[in-house]
């Protein structure tokens, strides 16, 4: 039997997206999208004029939701959904909002069913303005954002640049990567900072050896497991530094990146801030090959068959967990096509680690190149395999760093029990 406490389910953060009736009204598709793959749960609310841009079936088919525009409506299933939708998320983000929007927002109007549900909003409020240059920069405008300062809602700054109407300035609603950066900000701050204290450093995606100038020796790591843990790591209150080999995701906002290309750009990487970490997590995929001899200029087509020298790659985790320094926790992965917990349990007692995450990468809906993962974690001094069954990357984060806080406990209270007996 393990004496391993029982899972506590993952607090599910829900964001309540108002959408409004302006041409950037599509890219709300994009920031529902976005939100989705950080693990959120989204529901959509609509203006009626919003409709007239996109249609509330393409937020259903993306949300799984019934979509909210009037709540008197008759397939609506909730007669009190202002109140219920907006007292039960703990975001309610507003991309686009048009300046009427802002407008009845800050005036206390309740007219349709989004605005009713601002003033029903127990939750934070962002609002992502958009709107014509010559609007957004007119004195009543700039009044209105100021009344919504004053009652604590958060202003997402619009962009500059072409409007849909021809004309150049700024109104132009702000991407959507930033607009599910800065909700995603406001949730971290609601999220339990039980990593605060902790300096994280994580390697990410995959190394690239070189052949000849044009031809390398590389794999399929796109980095996104690597940095779904960095801005899990991140939210959660620890200082977190990315060693990111070749990445085919964007990286998280807010952590320290050390951009590198082969094994040995990593290794030293690594050997240059290791001494500052009290966690190493080894998420990237490092090429366990490299040619001897790089050739320094391309090699020409002219055989049929072309023979390569290899030679090992440094095992940057083999060496970190050798040296490591007291209180650092090491932690692998372990990518396998076959005894996945053989072969981890293997990899675990040989490299002396603390834990080990290892996933199957035949599957066609997880692991490389997938937005889906699904792991099992192997703990140094324990039978019990711990499994992480398919969800997004995430949430299998959220699922590591849960068994990452558990261990620090374990040894921590080992240690004082240690020092008690002495």
């Amino acid at each position: 039997m393990s004496d391993r406490p029982e899972s506590l389910p993952t607090p599910e953060r829900i964001v309540a997206l108002g959408v409004s009736g302006g041409i950037a009204a599509y890219k709300a598709a994009e920031v529902l999208r976005g939100l989705q793959r950080s693990g959120c749960t989204v529901r959509v609310a609509m203006t009626k004029r919003a409709c007239e841009f996109v249609q509330p079936l393409t937020f259903r088919a993306l949300s799984g939701a019934h979509v909210i525009v009037d709540d008197y409506a008759p397939d609506n299933p909730d007669p009190i959904a202002h109140i219920t939708f907006s007292q039960s998320v703990d975001l309610l983000l507003i991309a686009p909002a048009t300046a009427n929007i802002i407008a009845k927002f800050a005036n206390g109007v309740a007219d349709d069913f989004l605005t009713s549900t601002y003033l029903a909003a127990t939750a934070p409020v962002l609002v992502a303005p958009a709107m014509n240059t010559r609007m957004w920069e007119h004195p009543a405008t700039r009044r209105n954002l100021d009344k919504l300062r004053d009652d604590g809602v958060e202003i997402l700054l619009p962009d500059a640049g072409e409007m849909a109407c021809g004309t150049f300035g700024p109104g132009r609603l702000s991407e959507p990567q930033r607009i599910v950066e800065a909700a995603l900000n406001i949730l971290s701050k609601q999220t339990v900072k039980d990593l605060s204290g902790e300096r994280i450093l994580l390697t990410a995606g995959a190394t690239r050896e070189e052949i000849d100038p044009v031809r390398f020796i590389s794999n399929r790591s796109s980095g996104r497991m690597g940095f779904a843990l960095a801005q899990v790591a991140k939210q959660r209150g620890a200082a977190v530094t990315i060693v990111g080999g070749i990445t085919t995701v964007a990286p998280p906002a807010g952590v320290e990146l050390l951009q590198v290309t082969s094994a040995e750009e990593m290794r030293a990487a690594v050997q240059s801030r290791i001494r500052q970490a009290s966690i190493f997590i080894a998420a990237a995929a490092v090429a366990d090959y490299r040619a001897t001899e790089p050739a320094r200029n391309k090699i020409k087509k002219s055989a049929d068959r072309l023979v390569l020298t290899l030679e090992r790659t440094p095992d940057i985790l083999g060496e970190v967990a050798l040296t490591r320094h007291e209180g650092l926790l090491v932690i692998g992965f372990a990518a396998e096509t076959e005894k996945l917990a053989a072969h981890a349990r293997e990899k675990l007692r040989d490299k002396n680690l603390d834990a080990i995450v290892a996933n199957d990468v035949n599957r066609t809906d997880a692991g490389f190149e997938n937005e889906n993962n699904a792991v099992s974690i192997l703990i140094r001094d324990s039978e019990e395999v711990i499994e992480l069954p398919l969800n997004s990357k995430i949430e299998i984060a959220r699922g590591i760093l849960d068994e990452i806080v558990r261990l620090r406990a374990r040894l921590q209270s080992a240690n004082n029990s240690a020092v008690s007996t002495a």
